[in-house]
């Protein structure tokens, strides 16, 4: 059996809606097709920085076979499918891009002496010589389009590319193995679990993403710009959200639009919290009104080709005007994010950002007088009151998965010193729950959080979002212009 053998019997079955095919029908469709060779075929510009990412896991794992799943097609409803989304380290090792992956892909870097041969494993095009064309629902070329042949994507990534159906064969031997386990159900049947050194080979492989390139960097920059695009169509939306019931998701899918256009998806589920459901920090339903006169927390970020996603927050006036309350507590946000930034910086802490914001919502909360206690009393570990009103974190790396680096221990994340190269991002908040009576009625259900994606360069830091304003005064401006 083949690492896709149980996803093909599974396209191969005959569905009840499916109609029979006549023998004389199958005859017929072996004929009268003309060659259809891809050209122009150029090798990707990811091909550098991918080599120079193996050399550096070659060298860690010297005799090991280490294979990478690009993962299976996940069922949403009986035959149907969820959009398919590659796995993030097999894509990083590889390059290879959204429109390119192959569900149940390997890639394998395979032990040679002190060095390791880079192979992939994939199912190709489905030949006019077979009849997989035109009967395979989950392959064929009539069902859903083109793939590319061995030597096409040999090509395009530089990689030695094999037959999906060789792998089990391939696999026979002993070889000692690491595998990113949980993929691929069938491969993981065929290599024996070592959980502790498959633990720490996730950790690895984690670790080494900390750290951007400048191809990373280069696609990052490409995302963000797509989502500020993607930003200014939903606030243009505003007026039509308004008008119906269920107005999120008017916004929500305006920026669905311009991630499906300039990038592969989402890549994270959209944020659009209008009113109250701003306070709800994983509000993802969007099953709300959207109502003149509320702010609404829109947190969202265009997934590029390439995997890399941004990752923005922007806390709106819906009628384009803040009133006196909600700047209030827009401007100690504000302020919290501007501590948070100018903390980021080689050398520094990671942890060293999110105290710098929390000073500032210390403060900002003992200022409108909820505080129980000074600001420098709250900031105590075995204190922390303010964060009654702020209880994530301050940021997170950010790359080729949303929350990047995931995993990596605690002295490696939350500990680790700051490297230029690395992107965050930093997204302090402030969410004033409406059943909290602590405060005045007018600031009960206001919940801000302004969230960017910042470079750690040499000197400091590079806001990479910065072309969506932040300032208050700045964020009217922006919307009456795209309102007007």
């Amino acid at each position: 059996m083949n690492s896709g053998s149980n996803n093909n019997e599974k396209a191969l079955e005959v569905r009840t809606h499916d109609i029979p095919i006549a023998e004389v029908m199958t005859d017929f469709m072996m004929q009268g097709w003309a060659p259809s060779p891809l050209t122009g075929i150029t090798s990707h510009p990811s091909i550098p920085y991918t080599k120079i990412r193996r050399e550096k896991l070659s060298k860690q794992y010297v005799g090991k076979r280490l294979i990478f799943p690009c993962g299976s097609l996940k069922v949403r409803s009986n035959d149907s499918d969820f959009p398919y989304r590659a796995h993030s380290a097999y894509s990083w090792f590889t390059g290879i891009v959204a429109s390119d992956c192959v569900p149940d892909s390997l890639f394998v870097m395979e032990p040679n002496g002190s060095s390791h041969d880079a192979l992939l494993f994939i199912h190709p095009r489905s030949p006019r010589d077979s009849d997989e064309f035109y009967k395979n629902a989950r392959h064929g070329e009539f069902w859903i389009g083109r793939r590319m042949t061995l030597e096409e994507t040999e090509t395009k990534y530089q990689l030695k590319v094999r037959q999906i159906e060789s792998i089990e064969e391939f696999l026979t031997d002993s070889k000692e193995t690491l595998l990113v386990r949980g993929q691929d159900s069938v491969i993981d049947r065929l290599i024996s679990e070592n959980e502790e050194a498959e633990k720490e080979f996730l950790n690895f492989i984690s670790i080494m993403r900390a750290v951007k390139d400048q191809y990373e960097i280069d696609e990052m920059q490409k995302a963000i710009d797509a989502s500020v695009r993607g930003f200014a169509d939903m606030v243009r939306v505003f007026p039509a959200a308004t008008s119906v019931p269920r107005g999120e998701r008017v916004i929500e899918a305006a920026f669905y639009g311009r991630a499906r256009l300039e990038g592969n998806d989402n890549g994270y589920p959209s944020i659009v919290a209008s009113g109250a459901h701003a306070c709800i920090l994983h509000w993802i339903k969007n099953d709300g009104d959207v109502l003149p006169g509320d702010l609404i927390l829109i947190d969202a970020g265009v997934e590029v080709e390439s995997h890399y996603t941004a990752d923005i927050t922007r806390t709106f006036p819906v009628n384009g005007k803040f009133t006196q309350a909600q700047r209030k507590i827009y401007m100690i946000v504000y302020k919290a994010q501007q501590a948070g930034i100018a903390a980021v910086k080689p050398g520094a802490k990671f942890k060293d950002f999110h105290n710098a914001c929390m000073v500032e919502i210390a403060k900002g909360a003992a200022e409108l007088g909820v505080l129980p206690m000074t600001p420098e009393e709250s900031l105590k570990p075995e204190n922390g009151l303010h964060r009654r009103w702020q209880f994530h974190g301050s940021g997170h790396h950010l790359g080729i998965d949303v929350h990047d680096c995931s995993h990596a221990r605690k002295e490696q994340y939350a500990e680790a010193v700051l490297e230029a190269g690395m992107i965050l991002t930093v997204e302090p908040g402030f969410y004033i729950q409406p059943d909290d009576t602590l405060f005045p009625e007018e600031y009960r259900g206001v919940g801000v959080r302004i969230e960017d994606d910042i470079l750690v360069t040499q000197s400091g830091a590079k806001i990479l979002s910065n072309a969506l304003p932040r300032h208050p005064d700045e964020v009217e401006a922006y919307m009456a212009k795209l309102l007007k």
